[in-house]
């Protein structure tokens, strides 16, 4: 079994089939159980999380019958995911790593250590799994429910934060000229990084095209100014020197 939520929520069976799972609100609540995998969920977060501020008489009655609807519609589909019943609420008793964004969190963190310790080569490789785990926005069919705003932004900052140290695996093994048009993507997407912004003018500068690396770096002051009333950082005008002195050459991270 496979549950994923970065991207819509999607289960597949063991053979690889994708698994129907019901309406907005069982698949609402597969996806705050898949969140916590593992762990009790309380009653009262998931009718907070499935109702918000506006829940239903007979709130609890209401949840019981959501479990069920989605259990039903499991075990119909063939698909064994174990939803327990606990005095303090329920819990997806599944194996994290059968959930990819837990999967995503523990590949970020053994990444994250590799490139502390300049092992950038399995940076790179746990890393760029990471990310690649991503099929859109999380949680893009359940956005409605009233938990996942904030759930949303929070693991958007997790891809973009993956992304950047993916970037700096990748620059340090020399392969500024591959990492070009990704950056120009995330940068496109994220305009006030500076750490993207950085990275893509050393990707340019380390690729022979110092120009453009230059112009990233005039486009990112101009925004600055006008967005947040601040000049770039001192990391990104070390950069900005660094182009100009033209020390990032091919190669070199």
């Amino acid at each position: 079994m496979w549950i994923s939520v970065l991207g819509p929520l999607q289960v597949r069976s063991g053979e690889g089939a994708t698994v129907n799972v019901g309406g907005p609100r069982p698949r609402s609540l597969l996806a705050l159980l898949a969140l916590n995998a593992g762990r009790v969920v309380s009653t009262e977060q998931l009718i907070d999380g499935l109702y918000g501020q506006e829940p239903p008489d007979g709130a609890v009655n209401a949840l019981q019958s959501q479990v069920s609807r989605l259990r039903r519609g499991l075990r119909a589909a063939g698909v064994a995911v174990p939803i327990e019943m606990h005095p303090a609420g329920y819990r997806l008793a599944a194996d994290p790593e059968q959930v990819d964004v837990h999967r995503f969190a523990r590949l970020v963190r053994e990444g994250r250590r590799s490139l502390e310790a300049d092992e950038h080569t399995h940076a790179a490789a746990l890393l760029r799994e990471a990310v690649g785990l991503w099929q859109g926005p999380a949680l893009a069919d359940v956005v409605d429910a009233p938990f996942a705003a904030v759930q949303t932004i929070r693991l958007a900052e997790q891809r973009v934060a993956a992304v950047e140290d993916l970037a700096e695996a990748e620059l340090a093994l020399g392969r500024h000229a591959a990492l070009v048009a990704e950056l120009q993507e995330a940068v496109g997407e994220h305009p006030l990084r500076e750490r993207l912004r950085g990275q893509l003018m050393r990707a340019l500068s380390g690729a022979g095209r110092q120009a453009e690396a230059l112009a990233v770096f005039e486009d990112a002051r101009q925004l600055l100014v006008e967005e947040l009333g601040a000049d770039p950082s001192a990391e990104l005008a070390e950069v900005h020197l660094a182009v100009l002195r033209g020390e990032v050459r091919p190669g070199q991270g």
